[in-house]
């Protein structure tokens, strides 16, 4: 029958529903395959789920499915499901004739209240382990339940899709390599895989099936409903139906499993048997899927709910055909809680007796014992990435490290995090963002090249090649070898092209044998010459290489399918030296640090190097860093670092002795700067500028009264927090100073006064202050303002404001300061300083943390006339400020800047960055007002009424974290996001930021 005639209308359905049941209600249809499906709303009332079948449907089928409701019932602790509701006349299942005379069935359940599992955004791993969870509870409530129509044929069930091969001719030639693979592996297993434990499970917990709670953050799946698809059959099936929705629409879908997994066995415990089975289980669901998929579009071309999965069950399927089966078998055990490998142990215990020494390796080297080198993301000793990238160099440095110990061998590196892997390579997607293989899974043995290498065991050749030139391994002999129980594997890399050569795969190589040299650099790619040695207890899928380095969210998979070499060696040079972990870093600061020491992030990140726009933890992942100023031309800019290193070796010391450094850094500023700004003192950090700045005009003017923009903000001493309004204005403040005086935050958009023509109302704010300064009978000593005001929440003055301020405080007697601690040395794109934005010229300028990129260096720029004032007799000296050191690292950031075109660089992404940011705010309303200049932008969060999103915000940085990406958040309401990064950002960089704010912001919490 043509599915339009067997269709009901909403219509329809309230009739029937009030005929069988005399409940009125609105009807609104749901997906289904089978019934058809309606939730019926009714007053005062969570409302019911009405289920209408095709025609002429077994009534056993349905009777089936009435018992199992009841049973889960009565046997479902904690659990939450739909409640049979009896017609009028005491049945559970009705019967109604439609309007072609054919017979149809009718069912009411109760409705479970929530919101389907395909509505929620973002679908996070505690969300996952919760669907796994329920999953688990309900197969235990279901455990003795049976019923003959359990047993029947069924498309759907796992453990009969082999009935999908007789379709294989619908697909095109890449789906059918992909379906038919995944056909042979299952039936290949038919052995194992029929002798699993059995029991009628769910079995269709997908996309619209599954309830979660309403909360926005942390939900969890309240409920599975919908239990037509119920059978009997292996329990790992329901596991994987599970699985197989749940991962969809994710870029690593087996760690988008895991969680699942995991959540299933915590309520209902899986054999490690029935784990073995799990991948092809998913794959299967997922292959029977694509096929029904296919059959429909020639049966019913119209039914869309039997086509919703087609196109994510494909991409699972072509990203699950590129998973290993034995790496996801053991993530899986891994999940559980067993050995990740099956034999992981039995190899241990076998490995603890054996003993080897290092002249065993390496027999024409008399060298028994090893010296650890720290090669870690955290090592001191490789320095610098520009020098760690230098080949002379390391060799250098490790030829140094040997004649420091001439007895032992250079080695170490097991399960070290390196960032030495700069190459893209091996990069991926995953679900959270970028991620790099960082964790190494070998010892490295730095020898040189030519060194014979010799064999441990008897094993047999199972993978030979030459890798020369850049490849990861250079000359590459994996052999395998017998164990009691067990097999294992050695890998030999960076041995020479002939090494690799001259076996063939099955040749047996005996114990003590040669393997092969050591290669040299140029074969293998540019490495220093070291032989590279690893375990692996499997080989995945590898045919002609094995990976060397892990990705550090599968550690622990790894750590056991490749065990750590030393089992064999028992060095102790060669242990695992475990460094302090965070808990124990944030233990001690609670002990010992300030309270008022705040830490970023809910979950608190350690960081150990930085590199450009970068900054990396300790386990070697990357975050793109958008909000770290003070690195103003990259995170440790090597030739900023080089210059501080260089003069630190030859000299550092006070500015009383002549330097050439001094005056150098001085002409850097000087013409960046207008010829009034021709005066200049050096000093260590922004706050010292801006109480500088203060002395300066008390000693120029007089006077002793400020006036400052609300939630201002110039620095962290006495006299620095009595002239910022965020700090005395906000918690543990105590209101403005006596000689203090705030003008209202000029905000354009949220201010006091908003829109274009703000500015004058502004100025008048500031003439207010300078009035009530003069009722108390004293003058003005200066006003202070950043051109673009940062803690406010990257506020742009109004146009034209600063120059009406300026002239009033200047017409009274005042000097005018610009804080450009933040806001100089060409971040703002169009200029070099921010106060050019505004065509005026200070009396004094304040500069800081970009001067030194990160170094404690900062300046005060200030008129003649300001600077003779000031030397009234009293010297001015600063130990350590305008050192040689200080002054070479903030000449060279200068030149950075001008030699790199850093500011041309600002405005120009800049520009792109906020071109695009407002094109978001157009499809997020939530963004109300996006604002700033080249690399210094601002955000900010609001609903339809103008009122801030704080939580939101917060919400936002912590998610965009958890995508390796930092940001921040200031304003006084806190719902601003700060954008400003090393001014070396580049537009990819841009575009990866867009990319993850466009993801959160489409998230359910942002739409509160």
């Amino acid at each position: 029958m043509n599915y339009d005639n067997l269709k009901i209308s909403n219509q329809q359905a309230e009739d029937i529903l009030f005929k069988l049941y005399q409940i009125k209600g609105k009807a609104t249809a749901l997906p289904g395959e089978l019934d058809f499906n309606f939730r019926i709303k009714v007053d005062n009332n969570p409302g019911y789920i009405l289920k209408i079948s095709r025609p002429n449907e077994d009534e056993d089928y349905l009777d089936f499915q009435q018992q199992l409701l009841q049973f889960v019932a009565d046997h479902g602790r904690n659990l939450m499901a739909p409640k049979v509701i009896s017609d009028i006349d005491g049945n559970a299942i009705s019967k109604i004739t439609d309007n072609f005379g054919n017979e149809r069935h009718v069912r009411l359940l109760s409705w479970v209240s929530g919101r389907v599992w395909s509505g929620v955004n973002p679908q996070l791993d505690d969300l996952r382990y919760s669907l796994g969870k329920q999953c688990g509870l309900l197969t235990q409530a279901l455990q003795g339940f049976d019923h003959a129509e359990a047993h029947r044929t069924f498309d759907w069930d796992v453990a009969q899709s082999l009935w999908t091969k007789a379709h294989v001719d619908l697909f095109n030639s890449e789906e059918k390599a992909i379906v038919e693979h995944f056909q042979n592996l299952f039936e290949n297993s038919q052995d194992t895989y029929s002798s699993l434990r059995k029991a009628v499970v769910h079995n269709d917990a997908n996309d619209n099936n599954i309830i979660v709670s309403s909360d926005l953050i942390g939900p969890k799946v309240e409920a599975v409903i919908d239990y037509g698809d119920a059978v009997h059959t292996q329990i790992i099936n329901d596991v994987a139906v599970a699985c197989a929705y749940a991962i969809m629409d994710h870029n690593d879908p087996l760690e988008a499993a895991l969680p699942i997994v995991q959540g299933y066995h915590s309520t209902f415990a899986l054999q490690e048997e029935e784990l073995a089975h799990l991948y092809n289980a998913i794959a299967m669901r997922l292959v029977i899927s694509v096929t029904k998929s296919a059959i429909n579009k020639i049966a019913e071309p119209n039914n869309t709910y039997l086509l919703i999965s087609e196109k994510p069950a494909w991409e699972v399927l072509e990203k699950w055909r590129h998973i290993s089966a034995d790496f996801a078998h053991y993530s899986f055990r891994n999940a559980c809680g067993y050995a990740a490998h099956p034999k992981a142990k039995s190899f241990q215990d076998w490995a603890e007796q054996q003993s080897f020494k290092l002249n065993q390796l390496f027999k024409t080297i008399d060298k028994k014992e090893a010296h650890h080198v720290d090669l870690s993301v955290s090592s001191k000793w490789i320095g610098h990435q520009e020098e760690f990238n230098d080949l002379d160099l390391f060799q250098f440095k490790i030829d140094q490290l040997q004649k420091k110990h001439p007895n032992n061998i250079i080695a170490g590196g097991y399960l070290e995090p390196r960032a030495l892997y700069t190459s893209g390579a091996y990069d991926k997607i995953g679900n959270s963002g970028k991620e790099s293989r960082t964790i190494h899974l070998g010892v490295d043995f730095w020898l040189p090249s030519g060194t014979i290498v010799n064999t441990l065991f008897d094993g047999e050749v199972v993978i030979a090649v030459n890798e020369t030139g850049d490849k990861e391994y250079g000359g590459l002999v994996i052999l395998k070898h017998q164990a009691v129980d067990f097999e294992f594997y050695t890998l030999y890399g960076h041995l020479s092209a002939e090494s690799a050569t001259k076996h063939r795969v099955g040749d047996t190589i005996k114990k003590d044998q040669i393997i092969g040299e050591l290669g040299t650099s140029k074969e293998n790619g540019n490495w220093v010459p070291h032989l590279h040695f690893q375990i692996m207890l499997s080989l995945l899928d590898y045919k002609n290489d094995f990976p060397g380095v892990a990705y550090y969210n599968q550690i622990d998979v790894w750590k056991n399918i490749c065990p750590n070499p030393n089992l064999f060696f028992k060095s102790e040079a060669l242990q695992k030296t475990v460094g302090t972990s965070n808990a124990e870093l944030i233990s001690y600061r609670k002990q010992h640090l300030g309270k008022s020491l705040s830490l970023q992030y809910k979950e608190p990140i350690k960081m150990v190097r930085g590199a450009g726009q970068y900054l990396m933890d300790q386990y070697g992942h990357k975050y793109l860093d958008t909000v770290n100023n003070v690195a103003h031309v990259g995170h440790e800019n090597y030739k900023v670092v080089k210059a501080g290193q260089e003069q630190m070796a030859l000299i550092n010391t006070n500015s009383r002795y002549l330097h050439k450094n001094i005056n150098a850094l001085a002409e850097e500023l000087i013409e960046t700067l207008p010829p009034e700004l021709s005066v200049l003192h050096f000093v260590n950090s922004g706050s010292e500028a801006n109480e500088l700045a203060i002395r300066m005009v008390k000693a120029a003017t007089g006077e002793r009264d400020i006036i400052a923009s609300e939630v201002g903000y110039h620095g962290n001493s006495n006299m620095c927090i009595d002239i910022s309004s965020y700090k005395f204005d906000g918690k543990g403040g105590s209101g403005a100073p006596e000689h203090t005086h705030i003008f209202p935050l000029p905000d354009a958009f949220r201010g006091t006064y908003r829109g274009e023509d703000s500015a004058e109302k502004y100025a008048e704010e500031v003439q207010k202050q300078i009035d009530a300064v003069h009722k108390k009978g004293r003058g003005v000593g200066a006003l202070i303002i950043e051109p673009i005001i940062s803690c406010g929440g990257q506020i742009e003055l109004p146009k034209g404001f600063l120059a009406k301020a300026y002239e009033k405080v200047r017409a009274v007697g005042g000097l005018c300061i610009s804080d450009e601690v933040q806001t100089g040395c060409g971040r703002m794109g169009k200029t070099f300083w921010g106060f050019q934005l505004h065509n005026v010229v200070p009396d004094i300028v304040t500069i800081g943390k970009p001067l030194g990129n990160g170094h404690p260096v900062a300046a005060v720029a200030c008129t003649p006339e300001v600077a003779d004032k000031f030397a009234n007799g009293m010297e001015y000296f600063n130990t350590f400020g305008g050192n040689p050191v200080s002054c070479a690292i903030g000449a060279e950031v200068i030149r950075t800047v001008k030699r790199e075109n850093l500011q041309e660089n600002a405005l120009k992404i800049g520009t792109f960055l906020k071109d695009e940011l407002r094109k978001l705010a157009q499809e997020f309303p939530i963004i109300g007002d996006v604002r700033g200049q080249g690399l210094f932008l601002g955000i900010e969060l609001v609903d339809a009424d103008m009122n801030p999103l704080a939580a939101q915000t917060d919400y936002l940085t912590d998610r965009m974290k958890d995508h390796g990406i930092l940001m921040s958040t200031d304003g006084p309401d806190h719902n601003v996001l700060k954008i400003k990064p090393p001014i070396i950002f580049t537009k990819a960089n841009a575009e990866e930021l867009l990319f993850y704010l466009r993801k959160i912001f489409a998230e359910d919490f942002m739409q509160l």
